[in-house]
């Protein structure tokens, strides 16, 4: 009997000790190459790692993300640090809907999901990360509460922090020139983190980024200017016609955003005209339709969402991509509790405490930091009308002026 016991003891000892163990064994930066995917026959044409850094002193803000090498020369093309908008949004819509080296078969229906090689990857020559930032989103984790609050202030740090985690991990890259890229609403923390970068390299921190320049792909930069711009746009586009822009531009005097409707009632009556005329518009595409879930025809943008949310719950996807189980519920193509819109107020989990970066902008102009921004001109969420506005704003002389572009010898824009 005694000797049951001490057999029932020593099991219960060992039962505790794996589970130590495999509570432990999990490294702050773990990363794996994936050679296939569901959906892709055969092996993949590219090298990709998935992975987690883990950021805080005891980390527990868990990035995941994926990491793939240029196709033509990973040793000396650009490495591209890739933050998709929202914020909270995953970076599968980066991956597989723009500039990624994979996208979804949409012939087939979201049950049947397939896997096609996108010929228009930037992956083709760097090397990019898509990361999943903040923490909330995509497989993105926190171990505590304190830790899955996060804000743009948070974010800028967290990015520095992952980028010299990451390339302690990943040294053959640290001679690579570096690009800090964000889109749509990561637009506005992009720049301020690529100045981060260069801040830390002079404080000396280590390992030393090779920091270039910065990417902006339709970016939030100014909340004012951005939003006040769309009025100006909807003009440009014929969403509203000249009576009513030129009554809201004299009555509200260039002011969209911030009015007072019991001061201003002709402006704001000019502005509730506006209104009438875009609140059914597709804010992402002016040209698409806006979608209703009860009615997919005419082609619908967010239907051709499903394929990411089914395929990126699929359980034999998240072991292919090595996903740490249990650490979210259902994966997300959006945090929705931290998706920004105009004039939201913070979350629980999200701070917008930064409502511009236009200084930023001017401080790494005269670093002779390298920037490229493009701007969709059917994009209303952040028009190219409030773009060019805070780029002029900037004072930078003018080499060359605006001139056509050219793709197969016809004009691409």
């Amino acid at each position: 009997m005694e000797s049951e016991s001490l057999r029932l003891k020593s099991f219960s000892l060992l039962l505790l000790l794996l589970a130590l163990q495999s509570h432990s064994i999990t490294p702050s930066n773990s990363k794996s190459i994936v050679s296939s995917l569901p959906g892709y026959p055969g092996q993949l044409p590219f090298k990709l790692e998935t992975g987690y850094v883990g950021i805080g002193d005891k980390e527990e803000t868990q990035f995941f993300y994926y990491f793939v090498e240029s196709e033509r020369n990973p040793d000396e093309d650009p490495l591209i640090f890739y933050l998709t908008g929202g914020p909270g949004c995953s970076a599968v819509i980066t991956f597989f809907y723009q500039i990624g080296p994979l996208s979804f078969n949409f012939d087939n229906a979201p049950e049947n999901i397939t896997l096609t090689l996108n010929p228009n990857s930037w992956t083709k020559m760097a090397n990019v990360i898509f990361v999943d930032m903040p923490a909330g989103a995509g497989f993105s984790y926190a171990t505590t509460k304190e830790a899955s609050i996060s804000s743009d202030s948070i974010v800028v740090k967290q990015a520095n922090d992952f980028l010299r985690k990451f390339l302690i991990d990943h040294p053959k890259f640290l001679k690579n020139p570096l690009y800090i890229t964000g889109i749509s609403y990561m637009g506005i923390v992009t720049p301020i983190i690529t100045l981060e970068v260069y801040n830390a390299n002079e404080r000396g921190d280590q390992p030393a980024l090779n920091v270039q320049g910065y990417i902006l792909c339709s970016p939030l930069t100014d909340k004012f200017m951005d939003f006040n711009s769309r009025v100006e746009y909807a003009n440009r586009v014929a969403l509203v016609s000249d009576d009513i822009y030129n009554s809201a531009k004299t009555n509200c005097r260039g002011n969209y955003v911030n009015i007072d409707d019991t001061t201003n009632s002709v402006c704001a009556n000019s502005l509730q005209k506006y209104k009438e005329c875009t609140n059914d518009i597709n804010m992402e595409h002016i040209l698409e339709p806006l979608c209703n879930k009860s009615d997919l025809k005419p082609y619908c943008r967010e239907y051709y969402y499903n394929f990411a949310v089914d395929w990126a719950n699929d359980k034999a996807v998240q072991q292919a991509l090595n996903i740490r189980q249990g650490t979210i519920g259902k994966w997300e193509f959006f945090n929705t509790t931290m998706h920004y819109t105009e004039g939201k107020n913070d979350t629980f989990c999200y701070a917008y405490d930064i409502s511009s970066s236009f200084s930023y902008h001017k401080k790494l102009a005269s670093k002779k930091c390298r920037a490229l921004i493009f701007s969709g001109d059917h994009d209303m969420t952040f028009p190219y009308v409030g773009i060019e506005q805070w780029i002029a704003a900037l004072g930078i002389p003018i080499d060359s002026p605006w001139e056509p572009f050219y793709v197969d010898s016809q004009v691409g824009g």
